[in-house]
């Protein structure tokens, strides 16, 4: 049975602390050889476009596009359909690589074989 993880970042800025442990987590799953796929909803959307994330910062932490970049590099990165339209986030705007999806994409990762879910 393949191993999975699906992780929602459900903070941005406004919880740096939950926002970073979802990036880590997420990161340290795929260089773990873990399948990953990392969703940014709430303020933590606003990570999925370009620029944003080297923005973020937090003492003692790997810095949040360093993070991003590893786990785009080894597994997926979405940013939910609601949060972006809220957002005035299209997909033109978000990073190479990352996807706009809704709740029906998650609920199918999430319930995959062998997948594990986790909120922060």
């Amino acid at each position: 049975m393949a191993r999975s993880l699906v992780i929602k970042a459900t903070a941005g800025a406004d919880g740096a602390e939950r926002c970073n442990q979802a990036f880590t987590v997420a990161a340290a799953a795929v260089a773990s050889g873990v399948d990953v796929s990392l969703w940014l909803t709430g303020e933590s959307a606003w990570y999925g476009l370009p620029g944003r994330a080297k923005d973020f910062r937090l003492p003692h932490a790997t810095p949040l596009e360093d993070l991003l970049e590893i786990v785009l590099k080894g597994g997926r990165v979405t940013v939910c359909t609601q949060c972006a339209a809220r957002r005035d986030i299209g997909p033109d705007d978000v990073i190479d690589g990352i996807r706009i999806a809704g709740a029906p994409t998650f609920v199918e990762e999430a319930i995959a074989d062998g997948a594990q879910a986790l909120v922060y």
